[in-house]
């Protein structure tokens, strides 16, 4: 053994000390860390050096250096000024950049959100100097975030800083390089108070101690902010800088609020292929489809193009137009498409009655290809299912609100703009309140006017000229009254949820209350059957889109528990027609970036299909006479279900029920009642149960009256010219 000199020997010493000490601290950093993030908080550890060393392939890398005649790296409050600190507005405009010395890193704003509003971005991924209290924290801090009713602790509208000074930030850790582009900030969302930021700066990082500001010729950049607290405003960054975190740095506020701050940042992340963590929460798809945002020329281009490969399945329709004039058009797959077919059950989606919830809409769009192409394939699960159902697509109820939200952009339309129609209705709860007229009518049983526990008529007052009744409504309530669905989804966005009916309460008193209908278990049911198979929807590890918590029934709620709302479409759609009809909430981003399609495809593309299959659930049938007609109008019920259907113009039924045994009725005027158990399996596929009835002897009189040219006297009728007569005799 070579003998070590006693410097050499202390240096060693030193050395295996240091190593240990640092094994020790890898240790204590990995139990600290959630046990999902382990692997990636080992890795950036131990490959730190490697991790920052290499620019993007083809691109320059800019460390943050200090630079000559520039101050050195900017660290919390180092350079701060003094808190009565207000920028002019000469300050406010960002400088233009030398377009001589422009650098091969500054693209167009194409770079995509890292996922702040999506929640891509975890609540360990942000960071803030301070807070004025925990639902207030820099988890809240996230892109057109809801606060509660209540603005509790918990669930607040924004990040909202703990002190009103200059040196407050807020801190996004990308977890990898990322090339920074954009800055899109918005106020907190609050009914009670107001408090935006008019105007901060941009500070970049890779290892969270060292902050570079983003800065010009002139110095460093002061970015104009926000002048009230709902409308996003994107400043992009003069030149995109590569670097891990970025941090949010207020200058100044509305004069009478405080700190409060929502924000997306754009970046795209760079490529490491020796980073196992981002490879393995990458999402891709194999679909060929056509992942874009489509306006109303290419979102009709788009089914012209389906139409076009796939003739024998599709047809394009429109049920109306809109109150700009816009067709709103429809696409239906089916083996006869433009003929109902006797005993194949009608299915709907629609999306977009609120105009900004477009992910909805393109889902649409991506399920119109993807059942062609797979037809086309021959996938048996989807020719069986075209084959077995008529099935229509409306991807646009709301064209007019979605080209205002399509012109502002993907970030930049707010939770709001596009939601209503051009004269501000909102589609979604625009249809007649026919919830309470069966209430009504059963609470005052003594009541002369009765009202059925199904297809309740229209009141007058709604068909009126002078109702306030968007013309995209009226067109859809024909569309439902012309075409016999039996199950039906409505797409909606801004959260990721399953809400089936009741939408309304019942006490007038209350504004949530779990209000089920007479098929509550079958509604459960389906809308179990789509959160199910939706990749995060009864994911217990995710985080709630806003301040819902809807795990505890599987990603489902009951619309009127969550908050009451009269003339639904779902609510409307069960009391009015055979259709069950659920709402079906996407996504917690309203307007995802084009770049999110893909992933947002591969979340809801299997619940899209199982949902439709669940339309052959229950029961089917013939209502028939003796001579093998069929008979329309009859009406189904169901013993021990307050709520019956009734038979299309063929004849033919459709009653969405769970496996279990029935005892299934049947009536219709002029014909005798029947009755029959039919038993419902577990199987996919309805249980056929068929009637024959004949028609009842006073139904058969008449008949025969009619048909020699005389009309039967009706018996109070004739009573009352006896009374007359007598009447006469005695005077």
């Amino acid at each position: 053994m070579i003998a070590l000199s006693k410097k050499g020997s202390c240096s060693s010493q030193l050395c295996l000390a240091l190593c240990a000490f640092g094994l020790v601290l890898l240790g204590d950093v990995s139990q600290a860390v959630p046990m999902d993030d382990q692997d990636y908080y080992l890795q950036e550890i131990s490959n730190r050096d490697h991790y920052y060393s290499f620019p993007y392939p083809g691109e320059e890398f800019f460390p943050f250096t200090e630079q000559p005649g520039e101050e050195g790296p900017i660290r919390a409050a180092e350079t701060e000024e003094h808190p009565g600190f207000k920028p002019s507005r000469k300050e406010l405009k960002p400088k233009k950049s030398n377009k001589k010395g422009k650098s091969i890193l500054e693209t167009p704003p194409d770079c995509p959100p890292l996922g702040l509003e999506t929640l891509k971005i975890t609540d360990f991924q942000l960071h803030a100097s301070t807070a004025k209290r925990y639902g207030l924290g820099a988890h809240r801090g996230r892109l057109n975030i809801q606060a509660g009713v209540n603005e509790n602790d918990f669930y607040d509208g924004a990040w909202c800083a703990g002190r009103n000074d200059p040196y407050q930030w807020i801190e996004v850790d990308a977890r990898r390089l990322t090339k920074f582009t954009g800055v899109i900030t918005q106020g907190r969302n609050s009914l009670w108070s107001s408090n935006w930021v008019t105007s901060y700066r941009v500070l970049v990082s890779n290892d969270s101690h060292a902050w570079t500001a983003v800065r010009n010729e002139s110095g460093d950049v002061i970015f104009e902010g926000n002048s009230e607290k709902e409308i996003p405003v994107l400043n992009m960054l003069p030149v995109p800088l590569v670097a891990r975190y970025i941090r949010i740095n207020p200058r100044s506020w509305f004069e009478e609020g405080s700190i409060c701050m929502r924000l997306e940042i754009l970046g795209c992340p760079l490529p490491d292929p020796n980073n196992y963590y981002h490879r393995r929460n990458e999402m891709t798809t194999t679909d060929n489809l056509d992942f874009k945002h489509h306006n109303y020329k290419e979102m009709r281009q788009l089914m012209k193009t389906v139409n076009k490969m796939c003739p024998n399945i599709t047809r394009i329709y429109n049920i109306g137009k809109s109150n700009q004039g816009l067709k709103l058009y429809a696409v239906e797959i089916s083996d006869n498409p433009g003929e109902h077919e006797v005993g194949e059950p009608e299915f709907r989606y629609i999306a977009g009655a609120h105009g900004n919830e477009v992910l909805g809409r393109e889902l649409i769009l991506l399920l119109m290809q993807f059942m062609c192409q797979e037809y086309l394939a021959g996938n048996p699960r989807i020719v069986h299912l075209i084959e077995d159902t008529r099935i229509h697509l409306l991807p646009s109820v709301n064209p007019d609100g979605y080209d205002k939200a399509y012109k502002a952009g993907s970030e930049l339309g707010g939770w709001s703009l596009g939601r209503w129609t051009q004269d501000g209705i909102d589609i979604n709860n625009n249809f007649p309140d026919l919830n309470s007229l069966l209430w009504e009518s059963e609470d005052q049983k003594k009541s002369k006017r009765k009202v059925p526990n199904h297809h309740i008529p229209i009141p007058d007052w709604y068909l009126s000229e002078n109702a306030t009744v968007a013309v995209e409504t009226r067109a859809i309530i024909a569309w439902m009254e012309k075409i016999p669905f039996v199950l039906g989804g409505n797409l909606q966005g801004g959260e990721l949820v399953v809400a089936y009916p009741y939408d309304m309460v019942r006490s007038m008193w209350k504004t949530q209350d779990y209000t089920p209908t007479p098929d509550d278990h079958v509604f459960r049911w389906l809308a179990y059957s789509y959160a199910s198979t939706h990749r995060l929807m009864t994911d217990a590890r995710r985080r709630a889109c806003h301040t819902e918590d809807f795990q505890k029934e599987d990603g489902t709620v009951n619309g009127a528990s969550w908050h009451t709302v009269a003339g639904s479409i779902n609510d409307f759609s069960y009391l009015h027609t055979n259709c069950f009809e659920l709402s079906i909430y996407v996504g917690c981003d309203k307007y995802p970036h084009e770049s999110e399609l893909p992933e947002e495809w591969e979340n809801n593309r299997e619940s899209l299909i199982v949902f439709m299959e669940q339309v052959h659930r229950g029961i089917k049938g013939i209502v028939k006479d003796v001579h093998g007609k069929g008979i329309p109008n009859a009406v189904i019920s169901v013993e021990g279900v307050n709520h019956d259907i009734r038979t299309g113009a063929d004849g033919d039924y459709w009653r969405l029920l769970n496996p279990g045994e029935y005892v299934v009725g049947v009536k219709a005027e002029g014909y005798t009642t029947a009755t029959k158990t039919c038993e419902v399996g577990y199987d996919m596929g309805a249980t056929q149960c068929d009637f024959t009835i004949s028609k009842t002897n006073l139904a058969r009189i008449k008949e025969i009256m009619k048909k020699f040219g005389k009309q039967p006297i009706s018996l109070s009728v004739r009573r009352l010219r006896q009374r007359a007569r007598q009447w006469r005799q005695q005077r």
